[in-house]
């Protein structure tokens, strides 16, 4: 049997298992995800050994550092996501909330109910805490979800995969609720993408050619995050240790990830006091600098950047900085080079902050805080499907809510269009 028509049976079987899925109670569903959690922990010992394997193979392949970080599923990260799994039982199900509720002149009573969006397509590289994020999610939310992983996680996505499996069976759902594609050949994802009839959204996680791809490809809606290319402005008026601690952490604390500092902006009015001393604490870390010309005039030891440093997303222990006139000129950066993700001022004046977060156009903006705080887990939505840097239908950290949809409905008794 082909691709096109393995493909075709999993799309069927995550289309019926969706119609299932989205009209059981919220009972059920916490019982399969609670079953899930629990599993994870139990079997965490063979988890870590699938995901030895891959690790292995991704450094005789010479996988980047970035991707090998996210690639790591050890205990800790096992057990954080089953915390994570848990955090989604305990909240509120999505499913048949009322948005909104009008009785017209004629007696029609209209209501607007948030519904699952149906089935869902997640692709995504490294990451096989996404193979449990992205189903717990999707389930809770009344969808299916078929999760196709790159082949650098093939063994321990195969591993999770056995506990869905496993947790559905004991709740009594579908095992086409969760299901994961395990071919990484490039041609069944071909065939994935043509299935409009059968997928309702692609979610596509990883680097931005791959988002990219799937996006020119796919004739079924996509919701895309591209980079994350996250800016930390230190304003005139700022606490300088708050703001030197908050570029470390938001730096160096994960640097493979995609709410990690990029770029570094420092009004002119405080650079000379503040710099100097950030720059050596940094190069401290081990971060590479990258700056203009009036930060390497400040500290000629920082490499010259480029057009392109401004724009890019490093994953890795190298910060792009530059020295900003002021508020509008930081933010002109931000709106001309960042990439809508997530973007922070640090001041203590509360109509500077203002202006910034009126101003930036980014899926999430901050005051004094730093950008690694951009995270479903974070935002208590137990966990994330990925961050948005679109702007329709969902922006930003996507949780239950982004993953429904509503209808309208009419109740009456025999109205008729006049």
């Amino acid at each position: 049997m082909g691709f096109e028509n393995q493909m075709l049976e999993v799309a069927g079987a995550a289309r019926a298992a969706a119609r299932e899925v989205a009209v059981v109670d919220s009972a059920v569903k916490d019982a399969a995800l609670s079953k899930a959690a629990e599993l994870l922990v139990e079997r965490a010992a063979e988890i870590e050994s699938a995901n030895a394997e891959d690790l292995a193979a991704g450094e005789r392949n010479g996988l980047a550092p970035a991707m090998l970080d996210r690639l790591r599923f050890a205990r800790e990260r096992i057990e954080k996501t089953a915390a994570g799994v848990r955090e989604v039982v305990d909240l509120p199900d999505p499913v048949g909330t009322i948005l909104g509720e009008d009785t017209r002149p004629n007696g029609m009573r209209l209501s607007r109910v948030r519904v699952p969006i149906g089935t869902i397509l997640m692709i995504y590289e490294s990451r096989p805490n996404v193979t449990v994020d992205s189903a717990a999610l999707c389930l809770k939310a009344g969808n299916a979800v078929i999760l196709r992983g790159g082949k650098e996680a093939i063994h321990t996505n195969v591993a999770v995969a056995a506990v869905w499996k496993q947790a559905l069976g004991a709740a009594g759902l579908p095992a086409a609720a969760v299901q994961v594609v395990s071919t990484p050949d490039r041609a069944a994802l071909g065939e994935l993408l043509k299935l409009n009839e059968l997928i309702d959204l692609v979610i596509p996680r990883g680097g931005e050619g791959l988002i990219r791809a799937v996006a020119e490809q796919s004739s079924i809606p996509t919701i895309k995050h591209y980079k994350g290319v996250c800016n930390l402005y230190v304003h005139d008026d700022a606490d300088a240790g708050m703001a030197l601690e908050m570029t470390v952490n938001a730096k160096t604390q994960r640097t493979g990830v995609c709410n990690a500092l990029e770029t570094l902006l420092v009004d002119a009015k405080i650079a000379g006091a503040f710099l100097p001393g950030c720059l050596r604490k940094l190069r401290e870390k081990g971060v590479e600098l990258r700056g203009c010309e009036r930060t390497r005039a400040l500290d000629p030891e920082v490499r010259p950047a480029t057009d392109e440093d401004w724009a890019a997303e490093y994953l890795a222990m190298v910060l792009a900085v530059r020295v900003v006139d002021d508020l509008d000129t930081a933010v002109a950066h931000i709106n001309r080079w960042g990439s809508g993700h997530t973007d922070t001022i640090v001041t203590r004046d509360e109509a500077a902050a203002e202006k910034f977060l009126k101003s930036v156009d980014s899926a999430c903006v901050f005051w004094n805080v730093s950008t690694r705080f951009s995270d479903g887990f974070e935002f208590g939505l137990g966990a994330e499907i990925g961050i948005s840097t679109d702007k329709l239908h969902a922006r930003g950290p996507m949780g239950l809510e982004e993953l429904c949809t509503y209808k309208w409905i009419a109740r009456g008794n025999g109205q008729l269009r006049g």
